[in-house]
């Protein structure tokens, strides 16, 4: 019995004192198309690859969508975006919270940051349309195919 305690103990402590394994946290990015417009309610859509610096990546599908007093449509062609550090690639997939306000005609170029909890996105792209307005809504990110 007092063997068994004192190997119990040992062990214990070797648990204790084992350095903890922690999870690195990655960088990505999001490189992406879309397009879309409305009155009153706006909706786009478009298709993307996140890539982390641990060499994961991902193709997905990217839907925006959400209400105001907004009008006319655009398109980002090679947009990018840029996320908050995360442990897995698959923490991004989901939706994101969004306000906006915008003015432009023709050659228009776009900034935006978007959040999911404790994880935001910060996009930038280039592109041309026609838009007026605010509005508020969601940025969907899926994983293609599914």
């Amino acid at each position: 019995m007092r063997h068994a305690l004192m190997v119990s103990a040992a062990v214990a402590t070797a648990l204790l004192l084992a350095p903890a394994a922690q999870a690195k946290e990655v960088r990505c990015t999001l490189k992406y198309n879309m397009q879309g417009g409305g009155a009153f309610y706006k909706r786009s859509t478009g298709d993307g690859v996140i890539s982390c610096d641990n060499g994961k990546s991902m193709k997905v599908n990217i839907e925006s969508k959400g209400g105001g007093l907004t009008f006319g449509s655009s398109k980002i062609v090679d947009g990018i975006g840029k996320f908050s550090p995360v442990l897995d690639i698959n923490d991004l997939i989901g939706g994101y919270a969004t306000a906006e306000a915008n003015a432009g005609g023709g050659a228009a170029s776009k900034a935006q940051v978007v959040t999911k909890g404790s994880i935001s996105l910060a996009l930038a792209g280039k592109g041309t349309g026609r838009t007026l307005g605010v509005s508020f809504g969601s940025f969907i990110i899926t994983k293609a195919g599914e």
